[in-house]
């Protein structure tokens, strides 16, 4: 019962509330003011007495009441990896049904998942080991020799969903050798994620040929996937995000009732297409019975098996779609699909409010904003509109064609920014160069920039203060082949000419970078790339052969392809600086090596920088053991700078929090890993013994 000053005056004898009525009138006299502070303190109470309550259930519990829950039916605490994985209230909550089940695939695959944050499977391999058979209880799907017509299990070998049973292998699965024994349990994992790209226009070829990649590269599709019921269901193909294969998408257009990959309905799937065939209908979306699957592979200067009439073709592999011949120029296409990447880095659709402006600022408290395409046609036309200051928010994942220009009046602020799960991409014209006047700014958040790069240049009246990226790409190399080779290998992506100057990159992808001596860089959870390891990844402008000091270098979780020629390096700390030196040059170079500090860092041990703490792979036994060995090294892969198992346990723990350096570094796979190898001492039936394998 909730004790208000009016509910208190009623329990006193109605004496006093007359008295009180005529000192202050109704309950507002001396003892209506006194109850009220009374009444103030037993709310007090009771909320605390409702906590007390909540706290004995772990749904409602406060935060602090989580770890003595768990204390008491015996969980262990694991990793706190993010505000989503590694958190003990879910864990805890589920720890009792999850030990009634204890040991069973479908609690495995539902304790990866909730402590890893990946999609995983898990496999039984007693279940696909060729054995001789009791007769009472004959396992029929047991074969010495696989169906060689069976397309769907042959298409699975060597995968998580492989059925075709094996001899026995008696190397340890917990080294990753062995697989098919009797006591082993793999347990399969998705690093990858399936980032969606949604009504985003098709790259042209020509009138038929077109791209889902809005840089008109070959990027392979991936599954958006389902989640399941762990008491109930066990983990497919359609509950993970791997890449769709040819077969599967034709199955899936021709044969299933309703589609799994391709959606013609409102549901959001793995892909899905829309055209404007200028017939005045405008955009549509494309029936499955007008779509087929086959290989678009390259034959002379065309691709192979463009369709027949009425047909769309799609090559979920390469990532390419073909129109039928009765398509016109005045065809327009538009896509929605699914691609993998390993994290939250560069432009993206993914949640990136957190990195919006500071709107605390009283400066910019409500900034004059305008809308693309809604408001505004274009980018320019909408800077122009503000005037050069302001907010110009992109609404869409377009594709804008543009040759931009910048100049902010003093002591303003441009920010050009992508509506958080949007990611537009500009294809610059020209050098986009900044300029601004005293104490101006440009910040850059959520784009996908190619064409060309950007420059703050160093002329008369330019005296702009800072320039921030964030969630930004800017494609190393400028353009790229369909192959993902660099059309522009030697350019850079930003320079900045000023000396008094700030740059700032937080969660950014970017080539060569070339920053004047005065000004100062500072990168977080990076990359630089330069796309050779004898490559300049930073330095000062219009490098020379003995390139000049760039800025003074801050790099803080960051992955550099390249070398580096600094002024001075106050901090790099958590990074890979992965370069090879040209003759006598070191691969990395500070001028200043009396200030600055270089800290759980892989880089080449003759590198000249400030002192090294714990550096690798000077601090290892051995420098072959801690090479680092990446899924891929160019921009546009699925894996891009992911590091790969292969480069060994001293480099995947080689950053300050036991986790792997370099870009990936926030992700702390390393902390997933060890959390699901604690669950599984935990949930494994006495005797069996588990491998974790990344499928990505």
């Amino acid at each position: 019962m909730s004790f208000d000053r009016a509910r208190l005056l009623q329990l006193l004898p109605t004496v006093y509330g007359l008295r009180d009525a005529a000192l202050g009138g109704s309950i507002n006299g001396p003892l209506g003011d006194l109850l009220g502070v009374l009444a103030e303190q037993i709310l007090v109470l009771e909320e605390d007495l409702d906590q007390l309550y909540d706290d004995q259930f772990i749904e409602t519990c406060a935060d602090w009441a989580v770890p003595y829950i768990g204390d008491a039916i015996g969980y262990r605490t694991l990793h706190d990896v993010s505000a989503d994985v590694g958190r003990a209230r879910a864990e805890v909550a589920h720890t009792i049904g999850f030990r009634r089940r204890k040991g069973t695939v479908s609690v495995l695959e539902g304790l990866a998942r909730d402590v890893t944050g990946w999609r995983s499977a898990a496999v039984e391999y007693f279940q696909r080991l060729i054995t001789t058979q009791y007769m009472n209880h004959v396992r029929r799907h047991i074969h010495a020799a696989p169906d060689l017509r069976d397309w769907r299990a042959l298409e699975k070998v060597d995968t998580a969903f492989d059925r075709i049973p094996r001899s026995i292998d008696v190397r340890r699965i917990e080294s990753r050798r062995g697989r098919h024994n009797i006591p082993n349990v793999g347990m399969f994992a998705w690093r990858l994620q399936a980032y969606p790209l949604r009504f985003s226009p098709a790259a042209r070829v020509d009138t038929r040929r077109h791209r889902f990649h809005p840089l008109n590269i070959d990027a392979a599709l991936f599954t958006l996937p389902v989640d399941v019921d762990p008491e109930t269901n066990l983990v497919g193909p359609l509950n993970v995000p791997d890449r769709i294969s040819r077969r599967v998408l034709d199955i899936d257009l021709d044969d299933a009732p309703v589609g799994e990959y391709y959606a013609d309905t409102g549901r959001l799937q793995s892909l899905r297409l829309f055209v404007d065939r200028d017939d005045g209908f405008g955009l549509q979306p494309v029936p499955r019975a007008e779509l087929c699957s086959c290989h678009l592979g390259d034959e002379g200067a065309t691709w192979a098996h463009l369709p027949a009439a009425g047909l769309i073709a799609i090559d979920p592999v390469l990532g390419r779609i073909a129109l039928p011949p009765e398509a016109t120029d005045a065809w327009r296409v538009r896509v929605t699909y699914h691609y993998g990447f390993p994290a939250d880095l560069g432009g993206g659709e993914y949640e990136r409010a957190a990195s919006f402006t500071d709107e605390s600022d009283s400066s910019l408290a409500t900034p004059p904003t305008r809308e693309v395409p809604n408001e505004s046609a274009t980018i320019q036309a909408a800077i122009n509109f503000l005037g050069h200051e302001g907010l110009v928010v992109i609404t869409d994942s377009g594709r804008y064609e543009e040759t931009l220009t910048v100049n902010v009046p003093a002591g303003a602020r441009l920010e050009i920014r992508a509506a958080n799960d949007h990611r537009p991409t500009v294809i610059l014209g020209d050098t986009l160069e900044l300029r601004g006047g005293a104490d101006s700014e440009v910040r850059i958040n959520g784009l996908l920039i190619a064409g060309d790069a950007l420059e703050v240049p160093d002329d008369a009246g330019n005296a702009l203060a800072r320039l921030d990226l964030r969630h930004t790409t800017l494609v190393p190399g400028l353009t790229l082949a369909p192959d993902l080779t660099p059309q522009s290998p030697d350019a850079e992506s930003l320079v900045v000419r000023l000396a008094q100057f700030t740059l700032t990159l937080t969660r950014c992808i970017v080539g060569p970078v070339r920053a004047a001596e005065g000004a100062t860089l500072h990168a977080v959870d990076c990359v630089i790339d330069a796309m050779d390891v004898t490559a300049l990844a930073f330095c000062a402008p219009d490098p020379a052969a003995d390139p000049e000091p760039g800025a003074d270098l801050t790099l803080e979780g960051c992955t550099v392809i390249g070398r580096i020629t600094a002024h001075r390096m106050p901090l790099v700390s958590n990074c890979i600086l992965w370069a090879r030196s040209i003759a006598d040059e070191p691969p990395v170079h500070s001028e200043l090596r009396q200030d600055g500090c270089v800290r759980f860092t892989w880089l080449p041990s003759t590198s000249r920088t400030p002192r090294r703490h714990q550096c690798l792979p000077e601090s290892a036994p051995d420098v072959v053991s801690t090479l680092p060995r990446f899924t891929a090294l160019r921009y546009g892969a699925p894996g891009y700078l992911q590091l790969n198992v292969a480069s060994g346990t001293r480099l995947m723990t080689g950053a300050d929090d036991e986790t792997e350096p370099g870009v990936h570094h926030h992700l702390a796979n390393t902390w997933r890993e060890t959390n699901l190898r604690v669950r599984l001492d935990e949930y494994l039936r006495v005797g069996l013994s588990a491998g974790i394998f990344y499928e990505t």
